[in-house]
C-alpha cells in the first residue's frame, strides 16, 4: 500500500489532475539518467528527467504475493538519451529503476510506484524495449548448492581461488585481422595450446570497444571466435587482455589449474541411469561400496 503525502493526496482528489511518471535509471557504472512522459523537463532530488527522451509504459502488472511484477518502458534510441552503443555493450544491464508519479505543476508532490531493476533488453531499428523486474524477481534467484558433475564456481572467484593474474594465465593481444563480426586473428598467444583460452573472458584494452568485455567462444590457431559481436566492430591494432577459461571439468581443472581441492562440483557422483538402475548382483549395483 502506498502512503501519499497530503499536498499530493488533495491533488488527486481534486476533479482534474496534471501527472506524470518519471523513471530514473541507475546504472552499475554510476550513471544517472532520468526520462518522463510529460512534454518538459522535470527536475528534483537533483536529477534531471528528460522529456525529450521518447518513452512509453505498459500498465504495471502488480500480483500478490512473492509472485515478480513487471513493467516494460519503450523508447527510441537517441544520443541525448539512450544510445545504442551503449545497450549493445550491456551498460544497461541489470541497472536499478525507479518509477514515480509526480504533479508536474508540483514536482514536490509525488510517490514512489515501482523499483525494481532492468531485465531483458530488445532492440529493434530504431527503438528499444527494456522490461523491468520488481523487487521479488530477486528471489527467483539459486542459493545454495547444486549437486553436479561440472564446477559450480566462476573461474578466478574466491571461492575457485584460481590467480588469474599469475604468469602464463594471460595474454596481452592485438588483432592482425579481421574474420567477422565475431572472429578476429591476433598476434600474442603463440606460445599456448589451442583451446586454452576457450570460455575465458577478455577486456579490450585499446580501439573502439576499449573497457568492454567479450567471452570467448574458441580459440584455433591463433585466433578467437567470440560469444557475442561487440557493439562497435574490430579494427586491426585493437588490444586486449585475455584470461584463460575453463570448461568445469574436474579434468581441466586438475591439468590446467591444478586446483582440485577447489573444485566445486561433484565429478563422482553416480549418473542419472546407474542411480534408476535395479540392484543386480555382480554388476556394481548391489548396494556395496563402490570402488
Amino acid at each position: 500500500m502506498k502512503t501519499l503525502d497530503a499536498g499530493l493526496a488533495a491533488h488527486l482528489a481534486g476533479g482534474v489532475t496534471t501527472l506524470a511518471r518519471c523513471w530514473r535509471v541507475i546504472r552499475r557504472d554510476g550513471v544517472v539518467l532520468g526520462f518522463t512522459d510529460h512534454d518538459r523537463d522535470l527536475t528534483f532530488d537533483g536529477v534531471t528527467h528528460r522529456a525529450a527522451s521518447g518513452f512509453t509504459a505498459s500498465a504495471i502488472q502488480s500480483d500478490l504475493g512473492l509472485s515478480v511484477s513487471n513493467l516494460d518502458v519503450e523508447g527510441a534510441l537517441s544520443s541525448a538519451a539512450i544510445a545504442e552503443a551503449d545497450l549493445a555493450a550491456g551498460r544497461y544491464d541489470g541497472a536499478e529503476c525507479l518509477v514515480h508519479l509526480v504533479n508536474w505543476q508540483d514536482v514536490s508532490q509525488r510517490v514512489l510506484l515501482r523499483r525494481g531493476w532492468i531485465g531483458q533488453v530488445t532492440r529493434g531499428r530504431s527503438g528499444f524495449s527494456a522490461e523491468l523486474r520488481g523487487l521479488a524477481d530477486a528471489l527467483d534467484q539459486t542459493i545454495g548448492r547444486s549437486f553436479e558433475r561440472r564446477c559450480a564456481w566462476n573461474l578466478g572467484d574466491t571461492r575457485c581461488r584460481v590467480d588469474l593474474s599469475g604468469p602464463g594465465r594471460r595474454a596481452t593481444v592485438t588483432v592482425t585481422a579481421v574474420a567477422s563480426r565475431i572472429a578476429v586473428a591476433v598476434a600474442g598467444i603463440e606460445a599456448f595450446s589451442d583451446g586454452v583460452f576457450d570460455q575465458g573472458r577478455l577486456v579490450w584494452t585499446g580501439g573502439a570497444n576499449a573497457g568492454l568485455e567479450a567471452e570467448v567462444v574458441a580459440q584455433r590457431g591463433g585466433a578467437l571466435t567470440f560469444l557475442l559481436a561487440p557493439p562497435r566492430g574490430f579494427a586491426i591494432g585493437d588490444t586486449a587482455e585475455v584470461a584463460m577459461g575453463c570448461d568445469r571439468r574436474f579434468a581441466t581443472c586438475v591439468a590446467r589449474f591444478g586446483n582440485a581441492v577447489n573444485f566445486g562440483g561433484f565429478p563422482h557422483m553416480p549418473g542419472t541411469d546407474f542411480v534408476y538402475s535395479y540392484p543386480n548382483q555382480g554388476q556394481g549395483n548391489d548396494g556395496s561400496r563402490l570402488g
